[in-house]
C-alpha cells in the first residue's frame, strides 16, 4: 500500500489555511467598509458647513467645508460629469490655503475643455479624499461652471464579500484537486 505525501500534504493543507483565512480577513474589510460607508453618508446628510480643517482637526470624507483658497493656479480641464450625468470636464484648480492647506477645487462642469479665469476666493464644497489628496467639490459651482456631479459614498466600491468568496473557493478548489490527486496515486 502507498503511503500519504507527508510534505506534499503539508504544503496544500497550509495552503488551503491561507486560503480560508484570507476569506475570514475579507469578511472583517466588508464590515469595516460598511462602516466607514455609513460614517460618510452621515457627514454627506449633515447640511451643517463646516471649517476646513487645520493641522489638528481632520475632516470626515463627503462633509461639507468653507475655506478660504488664497493661492490658486491655472484651472485644468478633466473628465467629469454634471448633475445630469452627462459626461464633460470638471475644471479643477490647485488650491493653497492662508494656514497653507492644500486642495484640489473642482470649480464645476462644462462641456468644453476650454479653461476658465479663476483666481482663487472663498469655496463651499463637499470634501472627497483621494490619493492625489483633499478635493473638494464647489456647490455651488464657481468661474460661471454648471455644477457638477455631487460626490456620492454609494459610489464606492465594497467588493469584499466576492473576495472572501473568491478565497474560500480557490481553498476548496485546492483541497478538491489534491483528493483526487491523492486517490489517483493511492490507488495507483
Amino acid at each position: 500500500m502507498r503511503r500519504l505525501p507527508v510534505l506534499a500534504t503539508l504544503v496544500v493543507l497550509i495552503a488551503a489555511g491561507i486560503m480560508v483565512r484570507l476569506g475570514f480577513w475579507q469578511l472583517d474589510r466588508l464590515h469595516q467598509k460598511e462602516a466607514m460607508i455609513a460614517q460618510f453618508r452621515a457627514a454627506a446628510a449633515d447640511p451643517a458647513v463646516h471649517p476646513w480643517p487645520d493641522a489638528d482637526r481632520a475632516a470626515v470624507p463627503y462633509t461639507r467645508v468653507v475655506l478660504d483658497c488664497r493661492a490658486a493656479g491655472a484651472p485644468q480641464p478633466e473628465a467629469g460629469r454634471n448633475r445630469a450625468g452627462q459626461a464633460g470636464w470638471a475644471q479643477v484648480a490647485a488650491c493653497t490655503t492662508p494656514e497653507g492647506g492644500r486642495a484640489r477645487i473642482v470649480l464645476g462642469w462644462s462641456a468644453r475643455p476650454a479653461a476658465v479665469a479663476w483666481t482663487g476666493g472663498a469655496v463651499t464644497g463637499t470634501y472627497v479624499a483621494r490619493d492625489e489628496g483633499a478635493v473638494v467639490f464647489a456647490d455651488p459651482p464657481l468661474a460661471g461652471l454648471q455644477p457638477n456631479a455631487r460626490p456620492d459614498p454609494r459610489d464606492l466600491p465594497n467588493n469584499h464579500l466576492a473576495y472572501a468568496v473568491q478565497w474560500f473557493a480557490f481553498a476548496a478548489v485546492a483541497l478538491v484537486i489534491y483528493a483526487l490527486a491523492l486517490r489517483k496515486r493511492l490507488r495507483g
